[in-house]
């Protein structure tokens, strides 16, 4: 049966690919016939008995017009979205309303100043011409946008937290659509995450007593996916920003959809940016694909001071902010032995980088 087996060129010389060669890139034709020649042969070297094709020159042709033109015809294609669920991850999310369209049409099918300053005549930077906007709807300082929000997480936590601990309730280490999990995305960082409380009740002496000299970042998750009801518990925002400016540690938001108006009045219950910008957290993370209603994209947004980070995420940087020139440990008055300043695991007090002991009470990573 192999010997049946018609020849590339012998194929290439049929009326179809003939006219198929002329219509796109001849070198796509050829290796795709070869691939499907490679692929009979090995069928019928395992089973010799194999007779699912016919070996002529025009049963073999077929498949290989099939498959050149299945590479070059579009993938996605236009669906109706029956599932109930208006913001659907897996049928494109908010679809765009034809203003936007033309306004992509128009910056995308010409140059652009996206990186030029026209004033300066002088590079500039492409985070301006969405950042002033962001502020204004949010209430935030500073704003920059990256490609989704396990990246806006990603990136954040690399800056603020790499080597060093991030404290975070056990019922917000979230999972969400694709296998984007809060640990995992935290590992890739280079922060330690560090659990506190319980699936359904955590404190705010939770916190108090995790927090030592490693700790970072005290990083809150709206679960906008899922809730657990009954018997539960968590700290107020309220007493999370306290927290984070008595302890002198950012406190950094994950806020999932992204809601930025109150739509109470339509019965849906979603925190919005403002409210957590307004109560003092420091960055606040969320989508610009879900209830924004824009294309894929994770928003940062917080204070504008920027903070410090090393090694790769030294480039991203500039694009993260905290109230804070760095995270800073410090003491607070009321807390159990088992707290700040006091963890029994820690024998020796912080040292500078000379490897002096650093003054009790405050600790520069």
């Amino acid at each position: 049966m192999l010997r049946q087996i018609p020849s590339v060129d012998e194929l290439l010389a049929q009326p179809r690919l003939a006219a198929l060669s002329k219509r796109v890139d001849r070198n796509l034709v050829v290796e795709i016939a070869r691939a499907v020649l490679s692929d009979v042969r090995a069928r019928i070297v395992g089973d010799s008995n194999w007779t699912a094709l016919g070996l002529s020159a025009a049963s073999v042709e077929e498949l290989i017009s099939t498959e050149v033109e299945r590479i070059l015809s579009r993938s996605l294609q236009p669906v109706i979205n029956a599932t109930g669920v208006i913001l659907h991850t897996n049928l494109g999310r908010a679809p765009l309303p034809e203003t936007v369209v033309d306004e992509f049409r128009r910056s995308a099918t010409q140059y652009s100043n996206l990186e030029y300053d026209l004033e300066a005549g002088a590079r500039g930077k492409r985070d301006v011409h969405t950042a002033e906007l962001l502020t204004r709807l949010t209430g935030a300082e500073a704003a920059i946008v990256v490609n989704n929000c396990a990246a806006a997480v990603l990136v954040t936590l690399a800056a603020l937290a790499r080597g060093g601990e991030v404290i975070v309730s056990r019922g917000e280490l979230i999972e969400i659509g694709d296998g984007f999990r809060i640990p995992e995305i935290m590992e890739q960082s280079g922060a330690i995450l560090r659990e506190v409380g319980t699936t359904n009740r955590t404190h705010l002496a939770d916190y108090e007593n995790a927090i030592n000299e490693k700790t970072r970042v005290l990083l809150r998750v709206h679960p906008s996916n899922f809730k657990v009801t009954g018997f539960t518990d968590k700290p107020s925002l309220e007493e999370l920003v306290s927290l984070s400016q008595r302890s002198g540690l950012p406190l950094v938001e994950d806020l999932g959809s992204g809601c930025l108006i109150d739509l109470s009045e339509y019965g849906v219950s979603e925190p919005t940016v403002r409210q957590s910008i307004d109560a003092g957290v420091s960055i606040v993370m969320f989508s610009g694909d879900k209830l924004l209603g824009g294309p894929q994209a994770g928003i940062i947004a917080g204070k504008k001071r920027s903070s410090r980070a090393s090694g790769a995420t030294r480039y991203f940087a500039h694009c993260v902010w905290t109230s804070l020139p760095s995270p800073r440990w410090k003491p607070l008055s009321g807390l159990s032995s088992r707290g700040l300043g006091r963890n029994p695991r820690h024998s020796n007090g912080p040292r500078d980088s000379a490897g002096a002991e650093a003054p009790r009470g405050e600790f520069h990573p």
